[in-house]
C-alpha cells in the first residue's frame, strides 16, 4: 500500500506539470549532471520502464563522457544539437542480474550504463557481505548458534534478529578484510555451513569474469572500480590497506579489460565511510573522479572526487524515478520534514 501511495504522489507531480517545470528551471541555472545510483537488475524490476522513461526525457551517457562534457570549456557544450539534461545510470557491485537483466536492457533500448566492479568477489564468485546475514538465516537448519561467546535460539524472533543484527554490523564495521572474512566463516560455521542455492540467490552473487567481459564488449556497457574487496574504506584500521584496496581493484580491472579505468565509487558511500585515505588513495591512484551516495546534483563547480549521486530503486515505478531525477521528491521530502518538526508534539498521531 506504501509504494502505491507513493506512486500516486509521484503521478500527481508528473502529470500537473511540475516535475517538467522543475526539469526546466533547473536547465536554465546552468549545466548539471545527475548521476542515478542503482545496484540490482532484477527481472521483476522496473529497469526497463525506467530506461525508457530516461532516454526520452534526458541525454543517457556513459559515466566518463558526461563527466568530460560536464567539465569541459563552455564553448564544447554550445555546439551540441541535443539540449536535454545529461543523466548517467549507474549500477553498484557487478551483481549477475546486472548481465542477465541489465545488459539486455541497455542493448535493447541503446542506453549506456555504468557498472562498478569489485574484481576480488567476480574471482572469488562469493555472496557479497551484506547479503550475508539475512541468507544464513534463511537456509540455516539449525536450531541453536553459538557465535561471539553467546548462544542465540533460532526458534525466538527476538534472539534470532539479534544474531541477524550482530552479524550485518561485525562484517560492515570490520576494521579490515581479514578480520571480516574470519567473522564470515565463524557465522557460517555456527549456522551449520548452509549451502543451498536458489535461482534468485544466484541472480545475486557476482557476475564472472567472461560475463564482465562480454558486457565490456558492448557499446552500452562501461565499467568503473569498486575497490578490490568492498570494506568500507573509513573504518579500515590500516591506511595501506585503504590504499590497496582501490590501487589493486584499478590494476586487475585494467589488466582484465584491457583498457583504462577513470572512474572510481566508494563502498556504501557516505562521506565518512569514504574516509581521508580512502578519498586519498583515489587521487593518488590516479583516477579522474569518484561517486559517493551523497544525495545531489553535478555542477561544473563539484568536486571531481565527491560527485553525488540519487539512489533509485529498481522495483520503484517510473513516476518516483521521474520525480526524483528532477529534484521535486527531495523537495517534497524535505518539505514534509519541515511540517512534521514544526507540528507541535500533542497534536502528531501516536501508537
Amino acid at each position: 500500500m506504501e509504494k502505491r501511495i507513493l506512486t500516486f504522489i509521484a503521478a500527481c507531480f508528473y502529470y500537473s506539470g511540475l516535475i517538467h517545470l522543475a526539469y526546466w528551471w533547473k536547465r536554465r541555472q546552468g549545466p548539471y549532471l545527475v548521476i542515478l545510483n542503482y545496484h540490482r537488475a532484477q527481472e521483476n524490476g522496473e529497469l526497463r520502464d525506467h530506461l525508457l522513461y530516461l532516454r526520452r526525457h534526458y541525454r543517457v551517457m556513459h559515466l566518463d563522457a558526461a563527466l568530460d562534457e560536464l567539465y569541459a570549456p563552455n564553448k564544447n557544450r554550445r555546439a551540441r544539437t541535443d539540449r536535454r539534461a545529461p543523466i548517467v545510470v549507474t549500477l553498484d557491485d557487478g551483481y549477475y542480474d546486472n548481465y542477465t537483466h541489465g545488459l539486455a536492457a541497455a542493448s535493447e533500448l541503446q542506453t549506456p550504463i555504468t557498472i562498478f566492479l569489485i574484481p576480488g568477489y567476480i574471482e572469488s564468485g562469493e555472496r557479497f557481505w551484506w547479503l550475508e546475514a539475512d541468507y544464513l538465516l534463511a537456509q540455516t537448519q539449525v536450531s541453536e548458534a553459538h557465535l561471539e561467546g553467546q548462544v542465540y535460539h533460532l526458534d525466538n524472533v527476538s534472539e534470532r534478529e539479534a544474531l541477524g543484527r550482530l552479524i550485518s554490523s561485525r562484517v560492515r564495521n570490520a576494521a579490515s578484510v581479514a578480520e571480516r572474512e574470519g567473522f564470515i566463516q565463524r557465522a557460517r560455521a555456527a549456522l551449520g555451513n548452509p549451502t543451498r542455492i536458489t535461482a534468485e540467490d544466484k541472480l545475486a552473487l557476482p557476475m564472472n569474469w567472461e560475463e564482465a567481459l562480454e558486457m565490456d564488449k558492448s557499446e552500452w556497457i562501461s565499467f568503473g572500480a569498486h575497490t578490490m574487496h568492498h570494506p568500507i574504506l573509513g573504518y579500515l584500521a590500516d591506511p595501506a590497506e585503504a590504499a590497496y584496496e582501490v590501487h589493486e581493484s584499478h590494476t586487475v580491472l585494467e589488466q582484465r579489460l584491457g583498457h583504462p579505468l577513470r572512474s572510481f565509487a566508494y563502498p556504501v558511500g557516505w562521506l565518512d565511510q569514504a574516509g581521508y585515505y580512502g578519498i586519498r588513495a583515489v587521487h593518488e591512484t590516479g583516477f579522474d573522479w569518484a561517486v559517493t551516495t551523497v544525495y545531489g546534483f553535478n555542477t561544473p563547480d563539484t568536486d571531481p572526487y565527491l560527485l553525488r549521486r540519487i539512489e533509485i530503486d529498481v522495483h520503484e515505478h517510473w513516476l518516483m524515478l521521474a520525480a526524483k531525477a528532477s529534484g521535486v521528491w527531495d523537495h517534497f521530502t524535505n518539505l514534509i520534514k519541515i511540517m512534521t518538526r514544526n507540528t507541535p508534539a500533542h497534536t502528531r498521531k501516536t501508537t
